[in-house]
């Protein structure tokens, strides 16, 4: 079997990638840069954008199954960019893939799709997308996951996994940003504090996708679908982040904002940022206060009774292996 992965590269991609080489998959990656790491595994790799058509068929040819991991994530930022990228990309992967007929599609969506700015509790996938989103990145990720569900047929099977919160060694995004932020003196707690969420663990949610494709086929259940990926015991978001800080070496988290004075000061800072066209992301956004002071919590049943996920990799074991990182990033 030959697999193709769509950002092998990135933090996610890299442990698919691997976990498809130690599955005795034949592995290529597409992406717009090269990496040392990819390299190292002797991974075929194609350049290109995912807004180049006959690049990406080019990517897909000769494959089976596709892991459509590649992205661009953020909070900020045109939306032209993060259309083009993730959803028009999106279309791109999915035309390939009927034009060189691959059977599997695996597309890596986020729960953020269905997040309108309320509380999600033990939720499980009948959340309906809301009628708008507080930032480009989960639009554009939204309209991607319907395109490749809507896209499942006899030819071509699919199915959306929405990771929550993905942590864990190599991350250079969600942890590298929280602890240098903290170690800034510039993280505060939004909200009272007491608002849950879902994490996955980087491993866990690579291993969800093979499973996934595994079980994947036009009249199988999966296909057609999107699952929910984390682990199965929600935690306290505060509690995690100072978890994560005990384990750098820093102070928890002491100072606070009401939930209702961050959301206006991000509104404020949107406006400024986009009037003045100022470079770089707002410290505060409205989509980032939403997310720092309500809970997301998410029901995995589904996943596990349709291709039997199960994380693979504790969650004490995953901070053992990330705590080398965390007191790095700290240190720097």
């Amino acid at each position: 079997m030959k697999a193709l992965v769509t950002g092998g590269g990135g933090f996610l991609g890299l442990y698919i990638v691997e976990q498809l080489l130690a599955d005795g998959f034949e592995v290529r990656s597409f992406s717009r840069n090269s990496y040392e790491s990819l390299t190292q595994l002797n991974v075929e790799h194609v350049a290109g954008d995912l807004r180049d058509e006959s690049a990406v068929e080019r990517a897909c040819e000769g494959v089976d199954v596709v892991f459509h991991s590649a992205a661009v994530p953020g909070i900020w930022g045109p939306a032209k960019m993060f259309f083009g990228i993730n959803t028009t990309g999106t279309e791109n992967v999915i035309a390939a893939c009927r034009k060189r007929g691959v059977g599997k599609l695996v597309y890596t969506s986020s729960p953020s799709v269905v997040f309108g700015g309320e509380d999600h509790v033990n939720a499980d996938e009948s959340l309906p997308y809301p009628s708008t989103w507080l930032a480009h990145y989960p639009a554009s990720k939204a309209c991607s996951e319907q395109k490749v569900l809507a896209a499942s047929d006899e030819s071509l099977a699919t199915c959306a996994l929405r990771p929550h919160l993905i942590w864990g060694p190599r991350d250079t995004q969600l942890v590298p940003r929280l602890i240098r932020r903290a170690r800034a003196g510039r993280l505060r707690q939004i909200g009272d504090g007491s608002n849950v969420i879902s994490m996955a663990y980087v491993e866990n949610v690579a291993a969800a996708h093979l499973q996934a494709a595994r079980a994947l086929t036009p009249n199988s259940a999966v296909a057609g679908q999107a699952y929910f990926i984390n682990e199965p015991d929600p935690v306290g978001c505060w509690e995690w982040i100072n978890t994560l800080l005990d384990r750098a070496g820093l102070p928890p988290v002491r100072k606070a904002i009401s939930t209702g004075s961050a959301y206006r000061i991000g509104a404020v800072l949107e406006c400024v940022y986009a009037v003045l066209r100022l470079r770089g992301e707002p410290p505060m956004t409205r989509f980032l206060a939403s997310q720092l002071s309500t809970s997301h919590s998410y029901d995995i049943s589904k996943a596990r009774r349709d291709f039997g996920y199960e994380p693979i990799v504790s969650v004490e074991e995953g901070l053992s292996r990330l705590e080398p990182e965390l007191q790095r990033i700290a240190a720097e």
